[in-house]
């Protein structure tokens, strides 16, 4: 639901962007053909697939995966890698997964989802690898974005589409695509609006919260007889929520066209949303959002569930993989197999690649397959 709550404002802001961008070089249309549409359908693709890597059990589940390698019985592998390996999973990455999952092949399906080089540029909001680890305070740089097995066709990816390498040596790393900012940008905005919504629907926030924190971004659009008629909370949050998206993403767009030329030559080091004028308001949600959703006992108690369920399902399936592959497989070892998904029946030669493999496989699991797993 929220990648599609995502893929849907990416449209907006991409369409948006892409109306005035074609008003300044009216020869993307007149000579390439180009609509304000075609940018709002690669950002709403870009959207949708945002979320498409990350593990079970949210932002812990990506933490539940590393820290079974940097501090649990995954550590025995770490003398049998390189640097950047070792990296990629004690530092497990949603993004980095998701480029995996739309990219790598498998036997009769090359290029797994085959999306364009522009929607992929979109995708890409860390386009580094794991190390170094956050070496500037560059947007781009907070995460990183491929595996070391994906490493070629990411380098092919960013040569193809022109982005700005800014790395040196044997490190890759570039600044993003233009349109990876309005990825973002869609999905900071549902994050913060959406979420702060349903918080209020399951009685997690107060109904007078919405005023307080929502007035400031519905000030100049808000209809107060049409907001007075509503007669349940449900449809007074529900207005609400709408005109603050729109709020947000007019301004989106005011931010990215404002900075167009800085984003362009790969000097805009911030999220559009860190510039929004709105950015006290967003915090100030945000704030709450975590104090009173995210930090809710019912989220945590599923945390930790999630925590001890993907350490279990790690070490079991790695164990078996690699009993298999050194000739050492016992009964249990091919039982537990037998469970595990078709598509990941393939041999991999190297440790790092059966070690990310079974990283993957638990990553796609949904929170309640991974219950019955």
């Amino acid at each position: 639901t929220h990648s599609l709550e995502v893929s849907v404002v990416g449209r907006s802001i991409g369409r948006l962007v892409g109306k005035k961008i074609i008003e300044k070089y009216a020869y993307l249309q007149e000579i390439h053909g180009y609509q304000p549409n075609d940018f709002g359908a690669i950002v709403a693709a870009a959207s949708l697939a945002h979320d498409i890597g990350n593990p079970p059990f949210g932002h812990s589940g990506e933490k539940a995966i590393g820290e079974y390698f940097s501090i649990g019985k995954g550590q025995k592998y770490k003398d049998q890698l390189t640097e950047k390996q070792w990296q990629d999973l004690i530092d497990f990455e949603g993004n980095a997964n998701g480029f995996s999952v739309l990219t790598t092949s498998r036997p009769g399906v090359a290029g797994s989802l085959r999306l364009t080089y522009a929607t992929l540029g979109a995708f890409m909001k860390y386009p580094k690898e794991s190390l170094p680890k956050k070496p500037t305070k560059n947007i781009a740089d907070k995460k990183y974005g491929f595996f070391q097995t994906d490493k070629t066709f990411f380098q092919e990816v960013a040569s193809e589409l022109g982005m700005i390498a800014n790395k040196t040596g044997s490190d890759i790393g570039y600044e993003r695509h233009p349109l990876a900012y309005l990825v973002e940008a869609a999905d900071d905005i549902c994050y913060t609006i959406i979420d702060f919504e349903d918080g209020m629907n399951l009685g997690l926030v107060s109904e007078d919260f919405a005023l307080e924190y929502l007035i400031k971004l519905v000030k100049e659009s808000i209809d107060t007889t049409k907001y007075n008629a509503l007669t349940t909370k449900e449809d007074r949050i529900s207005y609400l929520r709408a005109l603050a998206i729109g709020s947000l993403i007019n301004d989106a767009v005011q931010v990215f066209v404002e900075n167009e030329n800085a984003i362009l030559e790969g000097k805009f080091p911030y999220a559009l949303t860190d510039k929004s004028k709105y950015k006290a308001q967003m915090d100030d949600i945000i704030k709450l959002s975590v104090k009173n959703i995210y930090q809710s006992r019912e989220v945590i108690e599923k945390e930790i569930s999630g925590y001890q369920i993907i350490n279990n399902l790690l070490d079991k399936f790695i164990t078996a993989y690699n009993n298999k592959h050194e000739g050492k497989q016992t009964n249990f070892d091919a039982l537990l197999l037998k469970i595990l998904p078709e598509k990941y029946h393939l041999e991999k030669e190297s440790l790092y690649e059966r070690l990310l493999h079974i990283c993957q496989f638990v990553s796609m699991l949904t929170d309640g397959n991974a219950l019955l797993y």
